[in-house]
């Protein structure tokens, strides 16, 4: 008569060494849906490519030549940026150089061309945050919104300043979910180097991949 009760209690010390495993496969699980959730977003940060008319009184001229050839350089640069995905969305201000400069890549990634106002950081921020969460996120603005929008981003070290001719630099903010913001400034394209004097004699001009 006792020999349910004892085939029983083998299979219950079974259940209770089993149980734990059970909790440890499920918070791993748990764990890695959360940090693959919370993954760091990166914010590619350039301003619009050459131009030739004047951006004075609300000016809103298109790029030039060289700008648009530039435009086709940012988008070799950037279209395989990652190696299992590139850019996921692209956001410029609504004026013609931002819009001119980020076409190539939208074209080349099938993007839709979002238009915000490049002065609201805040708001800008949030949607990013919002609706691109661990995303690639390319921003193309104007040269004086770019050093407030990248501390918005809260990367707080101050920038060189950025020459009115001066049209490749590329800031890429990672924005992790936890720790300290990162921000890296890079150049694409080609650099002109100008023909300088040293020491009583004229330098090569040359042109530096970048």
């Amino acid at each position: 008569m006792n020999q349910p009760a004892n085939r029983a209690a083998p299979r219950k010390k079974r259940r209770i060494r089993v149980l734990p495993i059970l909790g440890y496969v499920v918070a791993v699980l748990g764990l890695a849906w959360f940090f693959e959730a919370r993954m760091p977003t990166t914010i590619v940060i350039v301003r619009h490519a050459d131009t030739d008319g004047s951006m004075m009184d609300g000016g809103d001229p298109p790029l030039n030549a060289a700008g648009r050839e530039r435009a086709e350089d940012l988008a070799d640069f950037l279209q395989d940026i990652d190696v299992v995905s590139g850019v996921n969305a692209i956001y410029t201000s609504d004026k013609r150089r931002t819009q001119q400069t980020a076409e190539p890549l939208a074209r080349r990634l099938g993007l839709e061309i979002k238009v915000e106002d490049m002065y609201d950081f805040k708001r800008l921020v949030r949607h990013i945050e919002r609706d691109h969460g661990g995303d690639i996120v390319l921003v193309v603005t104007h040269s004086d919104a770019i050093a407030a929008l990248i501390d918005e981003l809260h990367g707080k070290k101050p920038l060189p300043a950025i020459a009115p001719d001066e049209y490749d630099n590329v800031y890429i903010v990672t924005n992790p979910w936890f720790g300290k913001v990162k921000t890296l400034r890079v150049y694409y394209g080609e650099r002109l180097i100008e023909p300088t004097l040293s020491g009583g004699s004229q330098t090569t001009t040359v042109t530096a991949p970048r």
